[in-house]
């Protein structure tokens, strides 16, 4: 039987996302809320939820990061890669939307976007490609070995597809969001418009 990368790899794209969102979804369904009050929401409640909990990554400075730095702002966290043809760039982009539709709020969100492509996306390429979308967007960046343990920490999924003589990733397309005291509390779908985003963002904040 194959593993569940490879298997992924094999199936269509757009199949095997919406496998990988309904089935999150699924089992938001039936998680415990963890006390806190159930949120109405556009995207997926993941409050209490015991995964993400935290990382332990390098920015493009060499700087370690964690969750713990970002303490007092709500954190968007979105894995990717920068060669990325089509969901990385519309992720990043409805991002820049939302900090617009946050107006003086904008302050208090933090995107941190992690590659899923440590090899190609050295730290200069990183902090090119998330500061063309916005100069606050920090990329975050580590050993393959230590964003494979960070990625399975965080159930996203992503493999390598070849492509010729180089490569693509496919990988799930969520985007996690943590409060300003560090706990993840909702995911936000991929195909969410940016006022629905902000909708449930307010919740939070």
């Amino acid at each position: 039987m194959p593993d569940r990368p490879t298997a992924l790899a094999r199936l269509p794209r757009s199949f095997a996302r919406r496998r990988l969102l309904t089935g999150l979804a699924a089992a938001t369904v039936l998680s415990a809320c963890g006390g806190r009050k159930p949120l109405s929401l556009h995207g997926i409640d993941l409050s209490g939820r015991d995964f993400g909990k935290d990382f332990r990554l390098l920015d493009p400075d060499g700087r370690e990061r964690t969750l713990a730095d970002f303490r007092g702002k709500l954190v968007l966290l979105f894995f990717g890669f920068t060669l990325c043809p089509d969901v990385c760039p519309t992720a990043l982009t409805r991002a820049v939307q939302i900090r617009k539709l946050l107006g003086r709020d904008a302050e208090r969100l933090q995107v941190l976007f992690v590659t899923l492509d440590p090899e190609r996306d050295t730290p200069p390429v990183l902090r090119a490609y998330t500061q063309a979308f916005d100069r606050s967007f920090l990329g975050l960046t580590a050993s393959p070995e230590r964003i494979a343990e960070t990625a399975k920490a965080f159930r996203v999924i992503y493999a390598k597809v070849p492509t010729g003589s180089t490569y693509t990733i496919d990988h799930s397309a969520l985007s996690y969001v943590y409060d300003a005291d560090g706990v993840l509390r909702l995911a936000l779908r991929h195909e969410q418009s940016a006022p629905d985003c902000v909708h449930d963002l307010r919740q939070i904040l």
